[in-house]
């Protein structure tokens, strides 16, 4: 199992201390430093940020949202980056959720997993510099009757594959990326629920495209918070959890919220939705079951980090993408390197 970090979202005050934390996990050879994008920052324009001031650590979008971009964007984008970081680029794609897609991009959420399915076969084939023509149910390449032609994009990438992971929670998401991706970006990934919540609906997927799980990178990942007081370090992730489980979406459409309901939290699920969505975003984080929270994160001293860190190996993860928590960039910084500490008792380095 190797390790990575997510950086998450640029813009809130923390720049040089995310470039700070960037630059120790190249040093300390974590393998891929991740940067999210919604609504605010953007994730390639990070990346390139981040490449440019490290030396060995890959890069990656989780993720760069596809009602954002044309899929041939996308692939000039994975390129340019791939070859200004000299191959470490690692292309995340998500659909994002409705909210963001119909609210901030003015794209229809509809048919996400056809929308994705051609997205992808889109960008593969941009990338392979092939002259670019398709057609599909949501994007036809060149448009009929008008004076466009098919293109070949002009960039070499460095390498002939750039990694493709989808962001993906429903189980047909979760099926159609292990058929087309080459990897999965999860997220709220409890280790002793994920071959029920993922890995069975992955396996699926590879399995109808005639490929097995060999090589197909398992990405979750899991905030880790260095301490000794573990019921206080959990409650540091209350208003997340109850942020996405309860608020991120619609009452009908909340993808986080019916993840922690297949991990048998129906009922928690409910209030934590019922409240947050009321405005008592308080009570909904008080709501959040303690369990929810330290079985989707690494919480306590490194003995007990390395416990939760072998537990996800043995469930079957790749790729554990670390987001270390901490008030000021020295603990951050402490608990990056606890998960090279926790690695190593663990026995997985």
């Amino acid at each position: 199992m190797r390790l990575g970090i997510n950086l998450g979202y640029w813009g809130a005050g923390m720049d040089a201390d995310n470039l700070a934390v960037a630059q120790e996990a190249d040093r300390l050879g974590y393998d891929v430093c991740w940067a999210a994008e919604a609504y605010g920052s953007d994730a390639p324009t990070v990346l390139a940020w981040v490449a440019a001031q490290t030396e060995r650590i890959d890069v990656g979008s989780a993720i760069m949202q596809i009602p954002a971009r044309q899929p041939a964007m996308t692939a000039m984008t994975a390129a340019t980056l791939d070859s200004l970081t000299k191959g470490r680029f690692r292309l995340g794609l998500g659909v994002s959720g409705p909210q963001v897609s119909e609210g901030w991009y003015g794209v229809k959420f509809d048919k996400p997993l056809a929308r994705t399915r051609e997205y992808v076969e889109i960008v593969r084939k941009a990338m392979s510099r092939e002259r670019l023509s398709y057609e599909g149910e949501h994007w036809t390449l060149p448009l009929p009757g008008g004076p466009g032609k098919p293109i070949k994009l002009t960039v070499h990438p460095e390498r002939e594959h750039i990694p493709l992971y989808i962001a993906a929670i429903g189980p047909k998401n979760l099926e159609q990326t292990g058929e087309i991706a080459d990897g999965a970006l999860l997220i709220f990934p409890a280790a002793e629920h994920l071959e029920a919540t993922a890995l069975t609906h992955i396996r699926a997927g590879r399995e109808k495209a005639g490929l097995t799980m060999e090589g197909f990178d398992v990405c979750p990942t899991v905030p880790l918070a260095l301490g000794e007081d573990v019921n206080a370090l959990a409650d540091m992730f209350r208003p997340y959890t109850a942020l996405y489980v309860g608020g991120m979406g619609s009452r009908k459409q909340n993808f986080y919220n019916q993840l922690a309901q297949r991990m048998g939290y129906e009922k928690e699920a409910a209030e934590i939705q019922d409240k947050y969505l009321a405005g008592d975003k308080n009570g909904a984080a008080e709501a959040v079951p303690h369990s929810l929270i330290d079985s989707t994160t690494l919480l306590g001293p490194v003995a007990r980090i390395a416990d939760g860190m072998r537990a996800y190996a043995e469930a079957g993860v790749t790729t554990l993408t670390l987001a270390p928590a901490g008030f000021t960039l020295d603990e951050r910084i402490a608990a990056l390197r606890a998960g090279t500490e926790a690695m190593e008792l663990a026995g997985l380095a």
